[in-house]
């Protein structure tokens, strides 16, 4: 496992999608990332998740040309007709470090990704230009060109076109219940707070353009992981099978130094698991605050 895996570092998030044929061309064909795993999900490994009914799935694991530890896995799955994104709890976005980002709107022309943002700085903050588009599966990907480090993190800037996945975003109920969790389950950092007009977040829910959210950061020293969003009082629990991986954003990995350590539950008792994703480290499941899936993987601290 390469060096790059520090702890708390994200090692990959989980799509699920309607046809994993098309969404290859979209991540492969489209987006440029590097498929080196295909097959169907293993029942072990779904029913670590929680996710039995899963086994048997197509999947595909995606790898940034780059080279980075950190992996997109795309998982077939039926879609609920009523589900939308940035509506629900759980894991709202997955933001990816990419190079020329107001280039991005050309280059998905005819590929089955939805602009739902275009390129455009943030108020308050200067330190990556993002745009957001939405998958087969009505995933939420954040394309983030990097401008600079923030006064408390240090933002990664992409080494290929379209690079790792740099920090994920969760939908919560309760911002500092999630962040506490986080905080002794998993022995993160809470760190920066913002308080801004979030256009997804309005958009989605119908507010006006004047509605603030509050966000907070996840970190590891400097290294940014989680963004924790509150969520407004009309979210509601995201549709789907329970025993199936959720719609949309499904699962993130995480790299852990020892899983021993930690004070969790765990949906299955860490095994050894093979694949590029894992390469022979044990690796566990547990669900946060939020309902959420989260993968650890074991580093060695």
């Amino acid at each position: 496992m390469s060096d790059y895996l520090t702890h708390g570092r994200i090692a990959g998030g989980v799509v699920s999608t309607p046809d994993l044929d098309a969404a290859l061309a979209d991540y492969h064909g489209c987006l440029g990332l590097a498929v080196v795993e295909q097959g169907t999900l293993d029942a072990g490994l779904a029913a670590s998740w929680g996710c039995p009914k899963s086994a048997g799935a197509r999947f595909a694991t995606l790898q940034p040309q780059s080279g980075a530890h950190c992996f997109v896995r795309l998982v077939e799955a039926p879609l609920p007709d009523d589900f939308k994104p940035t509506r629900t709890f759980g894991w709202a976005a997955y933001e990816l470090t990419v190079k020329d980002v107001f280039g991005w709107p050309d280059r998905l022309q005819g590929s089955g990704f939805d602009i739902v943002g275009p390129p455009k700085a943030l108020e308050g903050l200067p330190y990556f230009i993002p745009m957001q588009v939405t998958g087969r599966g009505r995933e939420m990907i954040y394309l983030n060109e990097v401008a600079d480090n923030t006064p408390t993190s240090d933002l990664p800037k992409a080494n290929s076109l379209t690079d790792h996945i740099f920090i994920v975003i969760l939908a919560t109920p309760d911002r500092e219940a999630s962040l506490k969790w986080f905080e002794q389950a998993l022995k993160l950092d809470v760190s920066s707070s913002y308080t801004l007009a979030y256009s997804m977040i309005n958009n989605a829910f119908g507010l006006g353009s004047d509605y603030r959210t509050t966000i907070t950061m996840v970190q590891k020293g400097r290294l940014p992981i989680i963004e924790v969003d509150d969520y407004p009082a009309e979210a509601a629990v995201r549709q789907g099978d329970p025993e199936m991986l959720p719609p949309g954003n499904a699962m993130i990995t995480l790299a852990i130094d020892d899983l021993d350590a930690l004070d969790v539950a765990f949906i299955a008792p860490p095994v050894e698991r093979d694949g590029p994703v894992y390469e022979g480290r044990r690796a566990a499941t547990v669900r946060g605050y939020a309902g959420e899936l989260i993968e650890l993987i074991e580093i060695g601290g």
